[in-house]
């Protein structure tokens, strides 16, 4: 039986997002319940609607960019479904938390990669998605450390959905009128510097915290050296 411990650490370890509650996200995602649909395979349609948006993104054009706007729109309801079918409707399994965790991963890339390509600065593309994952691996670093999870930062992961969103329904409009790019081109600055931010700020986060926690732990057993791989 999970203990309230375990239920507690679960609990902090969970993403919070306002719309969850949202009468709209507890129907849909009641009634996905119901049906044969699995919270896992919900994880992975978000990574199936990055891959379009992503596609799109490549392919440019107004249609192609609000096209892809609404693949990262959609991909952020399966996020938010998975975790509701999963939880609130006790379809979880053993291997969820790689399915929570691994589609993520691949969705930021096949957004940010061509991102990248489509502003004109394929290093920039790459250097976000890095930097994007970077922030999930300080995130669950933490936790494994035994602290509740950091969903926090400037550029976690809604608002890097919510720029790029932004971004790509801008630079609709910046084509139709001008032809160019330069929203797809800020987007790329901003979610790669807000990510970084983002790392800087959940690693400080994670110190202070181990510190909080043990206080008095740079006393002990001074004499023996660090032991690091």
């Amino acid at each position: 039986m999970e203990t309230s411990a375990t239920a507690a650490k679960a609990a902090a370890d969970r993403r919070p997002i306002a719309t969850r509650s949202a009468r709209w996200a507890q129907r849909l995602a009641a009634w996905l319940t119901t049906t044969p649909v699995t919270p896992n395979q919900i994880s992975l349609l978000s990574a199936v609607w990055a891959a379009i948006g992503g596609a799109l993104l490549l392919q440019g054009g107004v249609l192609a960019w609000i096209g892809a706007a609404l693949c990262v729109q959609l991909r952020l309801v399966c996020n938010l479904l998975d975790g509701m079918v999963a939880v609130e409707g006790g379809k979880g399994s053993p291997v969820g938390a790689l399915y929570n965790e691994i589609p993520d991963r691949v969705a930021d890339t096949a957004f940010l990669v061509p991102l990248g390509y489509a502003a004109g600065l394929p290093w920039l593309g790459w250097a976000a998605a890095l930097a994007a994952m970077m922030t999930a691996y300080v995130r669950t670093f933490g936790g494994a450390l035994g602290l509740a999870q950091d969903f926090g930062g400037v550029m976690a992961k809604q608002r890097r959905m919510a720029a790029l969103t932004v971004a790509l329904l801008a630079q609709a409009l910046e084509h139709a009128l001008w032809g160019t790019r330069y929203s797809l081109l800020a987007a790329a600055w901003i979610i790669m510097a807000g990510s970084l931010l983002t790392v800087a700020t959940r690693t400080l986060g994670i110190a202070r915290r181990l510190k909080i926690q043990h206080p008095n732990a740079q006393h002990l057993e001074a004499h023996k050296p660090e032991a690091r791989s």
